[in-house]
C-alpha cells in the first residue's frame, strides 16, 4: 500500500529501467572478465542449452526419422517445417506458462493458508492439543503459547529491520545520485529476510546498477551497502531480534547451513524462525522437564 500511495507507476518504470541497466552492466562485466582471461562460460549456459538442444534436433534426423524438408528458395515452407516450428514454439511457451502459474501457485497457496491461520489461530492451536494426553495438555499448551510468542517477536524484529534496511539503502542511494534508488532499496530489504545469502545478492545487484554511473558511482553506491549492512549486523539485527533468538552466532551460521543442504533457499530463509522454535522446545521439553534446571 505504501508503494501504491508513494506511485505504481514509478516504482514499475524504476523497476524496467533496473532490468536493462543489469543486463547492460552483467554483459560489460562479462566482457571485462574475458578480456583477462577470465572463463566466464558458466555465464551463458542457457545459450549453451539451447545451442545443444538444437544440435540435438538436428542431428536426431541422421539416428531416427528424417528431419523436415527445408523450404526452397522463394518457396514456401513445407507442412512438416512449419509443423515443427509451431511445436517448438508451443513447448517452449507451455514450459514458461507452467513454470510460471506453478510459482504463482505456490504463493498463493502460502498466502492463503498463512490467511487462514492468522485468522483463527486459537482454533489450530487447540486443535492441535487434542493430540496431546489430556495429563500434559496444559503444559503443552503453554509450550504452544511460549513458541508462538518468540515467533511474533521474531516476525516484528525481522519486519522492523526489513524496513530499516529498505529506508536506510533508499536514501542512501538517493544522494549518492544512482538511478533506480528506491527499487534498489525495495530489493535490498525484501533480500534481507534471507539471511547471509540476500545481502550478498543484494549487493551484487546494487553494484551492477551503480556501474552505469561509473567508477564513482560504484565506489559510492558500495560504501552505501557496506555501511547499511555494517549498521544492520552490528546493531539493528542484535539489538531488534536478542530478545527472540539469543541463539549463538556460530549455532545459528551451523544451523542455516544445515537446512540449506536439506531444503534449500527455504531452509535458508526460515533457518532463523526455525532454530528459534527449536530452542523453545529444548528449553521447556528436555532443560526444565527432562534435566530439571533453569533454562533461562
Amino acid at each position: 500500500l505504501g508503494m501504491v500511495g508513494l506511485g505504481g507507476a514509478t516504482v514499475a518504470d524504476q523497476a524496467a529501467r533496473l532490468g536493462q541497466t543489469l543486463r547492460q552492466q552483467s554483459g560489460t562485466v562479462k566482457s571485462w572478465l574475458d578480456a583477462r582471461g577470465i572463463d566466464t562460460r558458466f555465464l551463458d549456459f542457457g545459450k549453451l542449452k539451447d545451442a545443444a538442444a538444437q544440435g540435438g534436433e538436428s542431428t536426431g534426423g541422421e539416428a531416427g526419422a528424417e528431419a523436415p524438408a527445408a523450404p526452397k528458395a522463394g518457396g514456401l515452407p513445407s507442412p512438416g517445417t512449419l509443423l515443427s516450428g509451431a511445436g517448438s514454439v508451443l513447448g517452449q511457451a507451455s514450459t514458461v506458462a507452467l513454470a510460471v502459474f506453478g510459482a504463482i501457485g505456490n504463493v498463493f497457496i502460502v498466502v492463503v493458508l498463512g490467511l487462514f491461520v492468522a485468522a483463527e489461530p486459537r482454533t489450530y492451536r487447540d486443535g492441535l492439543l487434542r493430540f496431546v494426553p489430556s495429563r500434559h495438555r496444559t503444559h503443552a499448551a503453554s509450550v504452544a503459547d511460549d513458541i508462538g510468542i518468540t515467533l511474533r517477536h521474531w516476525l516484528f524484529g525481522q519486519l522492523v529491520v526489513m524496513a530499516a534496511i529498505f529506508v536506510c539503502v533508499w536514501l542512501g542511494l538517493t544522494l549518492v545520485g544512482i538511478d533506480g534508488a528506491l527499487v534498489l532499496g525495495l530489493q535490498a530489504g525484501l533480500l534481507c529476510f534471507i539471511p547471509t545469502i540476500g545481502a550478498l545478492v543484494a549487493g551484487i545487484i546494487i553494484v551492477l546498477a551503480s556501474l552505469a554511473s561509473g567508477l564513482k558511482g560504484v565506489v559510492a553506491g558500495l560504501c552505501v551497502y557496506l555501511l547499511v549492512q555494517t549498521l544492520e549486523s552490528y546493531v539493528l539485527t542484535p539489538f531488534v531480534q536478542k530478545r527472540a533468538l539469543d541463539i549463538p552466532p556460530a549455532t545459528l551460521f551451523a544451523g542455516q547451513i544445515l537446512l540449506g543442504v536439506l531444503f534449500g533457499l527455504w531452509g535458508v530463509a526460515l533457518a532463523l524462525p526455525l532454530m528459534a522454535v527449536a530452542k523453545v522446545l529444548l528449553d521447556r521439553l528436555y532443560i526444565e522437564d527432562t534435566l530439571g534446571e533453569d533454562a533461562g
